[in-house]
């Protein structure tokens, strides 16, 4: 017969668990652990809704937090050896805290930032947090490096880290405007003539290669967008002619373009 989890102590969420701990340890995988280990976790759940609720008012739902703790708190009781003589509550309450700190650095963050820039992100705002309360005015660097003992380069990052934690998106308006500009209306887009410019570059060389009469003809075509039967009346020779010597340029120059980028 399983032990029973005894009710919670009436003065804090903190069952006595200790016994269905003992026991979950000699168990065998199968459905009287599995049993026994859900109605640990369910003790237990109080407690992790409570630390996550100290986390509510960061940018996520307090119902996610929530899923975030208990799975910290099914962590804790999978991990957890009672031989080791610690409170159960001693090893739970920073397995969880920690599981939802991980949650908040690798899923909160629109921008990828480095561990260690979220590091001084978190003692920056700390250290302005203690700071607010004894002055009630906003510290400067200065003041901020001496309290948290950093240089004054590592807050100017921490402070830079603190407003990456989200992204304005592109379509907000942008402050002080009042046409609704926004700030998608300023950012630039690729030159789609970027690529007229690398193809007119590669072929300058194979261009200039040529006789002079076949450039004239391609310049007059492709540049003075004259028609074959104009070009053909203007050199004195045949329209098809004409024809052949374009078609016969382009593709020799098209082929050595192509050779040299290979």
């Amino acid at each position: 017969m399983p032990t029973q989890v005894s009710a919670r102590h009436p003065h804090d969420d903190a069952p006595d668990t200790a016994d269905a701990f003992r026991e979950l340890a000699t168990l065998p995988p199968g459905p009287q652990r599995d049993t026994l280990r859900e109605r640990i976790v369910e003790a237990w759940l109080p407690m992790a809704d409570r630390i996550a609720s100290r986390f509510r008012n960061r940018g996520e739902s307090l119902e996610d937090l929530r899923q975030v703790a208990a799975l910290g708190l099914v962590k804790a009781v999978d991990r957890y050896d009672p031989e080791l003589g610690n409170a159960f509550e001693s090893y739970a309450v920073p397995t969880i805290t920690g599981e939802i700190k991980r949650h908040f650095r690798d899923h909160m963050w629109t921008l990828h930032v480095p561990r260690r820039v979220q590091d001084l992100r978190n003692r920056v705002r700390f250290a302005v947090q203690e700071l607010q309360t004894v002055s009630g005015q906003r510290p400067t660097i200065a003041e901020i490096a001496k309290h948290a003992d950093m240089t004054e380069a590592d807050v100017k990052t921490g402070l830079e880290a603190l407003e990456s934690f989200t992204a304005l998106s592109l379509d907000a308006e942008l402050p002080g405007s009042e046409d609704g500009y926004s700030l998608s209306d300023a950012l630039g887009s690729v030159d789609p003539a970027l690529d007229t410019v690398v193809d007119r570059e590669a072929v300058k060389p194979r261009l200039a290669a040529l006789p002079e009469r076949e450039r004239a003809i391609l310049y007059m075509r492709f540049f003075g967008d004259m028609t074959q039967s104009r070009i053909a009346e203007q050199l004195g020779i045949s329209q098809m002619h004409v024809s052949r010597l374009i078609s016969r340029c382009c593709g020799r120059v098209r082929e050595q373009v192509l050779k040299d980028a290979a």
